[in-house]
């Protein structure tokens, strides 16, 4: 959470922070600010307000020909959402904005005797007092000296009164990336959407190295002062993927692209209707003899894990836990060194999932990383990574993530299958074959829009909501809710139908909003029954199935008839239509659905 740029070079800075803060606006945030050198001199200014980027950008100069600069977005952990504590920090001769947590910050301030000398009630300005204690004219042995004393996670920007034109970096755990774009300058940043328009290849800034950034390069050495050579990678889009192309919102764009996405995920690993994995350079030895898999992550990739860990067992029978990634970490792993680890993040920078790996690894040799972002935390730390090609996501609530990530454990299983002998050649090929249809299957449903957004109209007035389903329709209910709860902050449970008349059903009161998902064919009938349980009780029904037409209208209020596929697919289908009906609603209470409060994109401290 929170967004960081910074920049040097031969162009004016403040438009290039403001923009760059302006496309990090997706992360979450409450406050913003930026610092750079006046006139290019010595003095570093301050800008910095709670509220947006456009707030910031009314109290900023009108003409400001520094090209040197520092920008933030913040949400807000320690201390409330003022203009106090909005980055950036300035204590004596250090400007400072930072990402994450400093878990000693109360030791710091008794070490340093910083009571009565601070302005804001954060942490981050006790990083800069740390850093200004230990400064006597050189930028670089300050940072090092106080990064030593710090704990907790951290990602710094640092500007020094009397070194205009250098920026200085350094992280432990919060992401970074950085660049250098000949005519322009360098560039530093939570995520390289901050900087594409300047250039597309980016190195991640590794844990404890310093980086220095000046206008005619930039320069990376470790806690000794050796000299490190970035490892630059470069990214497969261009700018315009991460606008919004002419839709109103990004969701709604991501969710149109899930066609697109899940096709550039599934084709290229295939090789004659046959998974294939060696363009990943995932070696087949990592999936044999696996006795059981644990898949570990956090929110939508966790619900995508759900689904694709039932594929697994009714599949394969391997067992499959499927574990939240904050809870993993404080309970004692039940893996082995034949069990498979798979961590599934959007970013790969999600702190929980993170550390959880970290764990994993200390009991087994095979991790598998499914994540979006290259050369991301969780990539760099897993044993393997398979990269999902969905392109930046930019909206808060996920969307095309959830369908690629889904669609790389249906291709894991299949592998998982061949190389312990538990799916032939032939039953393989005949899978893998329907799941290459699904971006066009993907596409027809995009073609109900219109219907689906009208529902939006009663979801609006709703005060609670309700998904059902059985089976992998239940599993992916639980991704439906939490669409619906994050961006329209209607309260939405998911429920295992067969669960309703054990205490839930209890629930249930006249016009209650009801999506009931029924495409599993073995357990169909059942479903049906739990749908007359709920509408008995007044329940407005909206459901989800393969029936071309429901004859009977005491079954549903609204039908949504999904293309035909084998069951295991239809989870694609469901997903999109939950998401579109999560996103007019969302509009329909007047939310903006690329950014609900209180959330963020990337979730990097505890």
């Amino acid at each position: 959470m929170c967004g960081i740029i910074g920049f040097t070079g031969s162009k004016e800075a403040q438009n290039i922070l403001l923009d760059g803060l302006q496309k990090l606006e997706y992360r979450g945030y409450d406050s913003a600010g930026i610092a750079f050198f006046k006139d290019n001199g010595s003095h570093v200014s301050i800008r910095k307000t709670a509220g947006k980027v456009d707030d910031l950008r009314a109290i900023c100069d009108e003409e400001n020909n520094s090209t040197c600069g520092i920008g933030h977005t913040r949400w807000a952990t320690h201390g409330g959402v003022t203009n106090a504590n909005a980055h950036p920090h300035k204590f004596g001769n250090v400007t400072l904005i930072h990402n994450g947590i400093i878990e000693n910050y109360h030791e710091l301030i008794e070490k340093y005797n910083l009571k009565g000398q601070l302005k804001s009630d954060t942490d981050s300005e006790i990083a800069a007092a740390v850093i200004d204690a230990h400064y006597d004219g050189d930028p670089k042995e300050a940072i090092k000296a106080a990064v030593k004393e710090l704990k907790g996670a951290f990602a710094f920007c640092v500007l020094f009164k009397g070194h205009p034109g250098e920026v200085y970096a350094i992280r432990n755990v919060s992401p970074m990336v950085a660049s250098y774009a000949a005519g322009a300058g360098a560039f530093i940043a939570s995520d390289i959407t901050a900087f594409i328009e300047y250039t597309n290849r980016y190195f991640v800034l590794p844990e404890y190295h310093l980086l220095t950034m000046k206008e005619d390069g930039i320069f990376l050495e470790n806690l000794s002062g050796q000299a490190v050579e970035p490892e630059f990678m470069t990214v497969d889009w261009d700018v315009t993927t991460a606008q919004k192309g002419g839709y109103p919102y990004f969701m709604i764009k991501e969710i149109h692209e899930e066609p697109t996405a899940l096709a550039n995920t599934i084709n290229p690993r295939i090789s004659d209707l046959l998974p294939d994995f060696s363009a990943d350079e995932v070696p087949d030895s990592l999936f044999a003899g696996v006795k059981d898999i644990t898949i570990i992550a956090c929110g939508t990739a966790m619900y995508a894990g759900n689904v694709g860990g039932a594929f697994i067992r009714n599949k394969l029978g391997i067992p499959v836990t499927v574990a939240i990634a904050s809870e993993f970490r404080y309970e004692r792993p039940t893996i082995s060194k034949d069990t498979l680890v798979i961590v599934a993040s959007q970013s790969g920078e999600t702190i929980d999932t993170l550390e959880a790996l970290k764990l994993a690894k200390q009991y087994t040799d095979r991790t598998l990383s499914i994540v979006n972002v290259k050369g991301s935390s969780i990539a760099r730390e897993s044993h393997h990574v398979l990269y999902t090609h969905g392109g930046p996501e930019i909206a808060v609530a996920s969307t095309k993530a959830y369908s690629v990530q889904v669609a790389v454990l249906y291709l894991v299983a299949c592998k998982l299958g061949l190389v312990n002998n538990s799916l032939n050649e032939a039953d393989v090929r005949d899978f893998i074959s329907d799941l290459r249809n699904i971006p066009s299957m993907v596409e027809e449903l995009l073609n109900q829009e219109d219907k689906i957004a009208r529902q939006a109209d009663r979801m609006a007035n709703a005060t609670d909501a309700f998904f059902i389903g059985r089976g992998l329709d239940y599993s992916l209910s639980m991704e439906g809710a939490l669409k619906l709860k994050e961006i329209s902050y209607i309260h939405a449970e998911a429920y295992a139908a067969g669960e309703l008349k054990h205490g839930t059903i209890s629930l249930i009161t006249d016009g209650t909003p009801v999506i009931a998902i029924a495409t599993q064919q073995n357990v169909y009938g059942k479903v049906v029954s739990n749908i007359r349980e709920v509408k008995a009780r007044g329940a407005y029904v909206i459901l989800l199935s393969k029936d071309k037409v429901i004859t009977d209208n005491t079954i549903c209020d609204v039908h949504f008839s999904l293309p035909a596929v084998r069951d295991e697919l239809t989870v694609f289908e469901s997903a999109v239509i939950l998401q579109i009906l999560a996103y007019y609603t969302s509009l329909g209470k007047g939310n903006n659905p690329d950014q609900p409060r209180n959330l963020a994109k990337s979730v990097t401290v505890e």
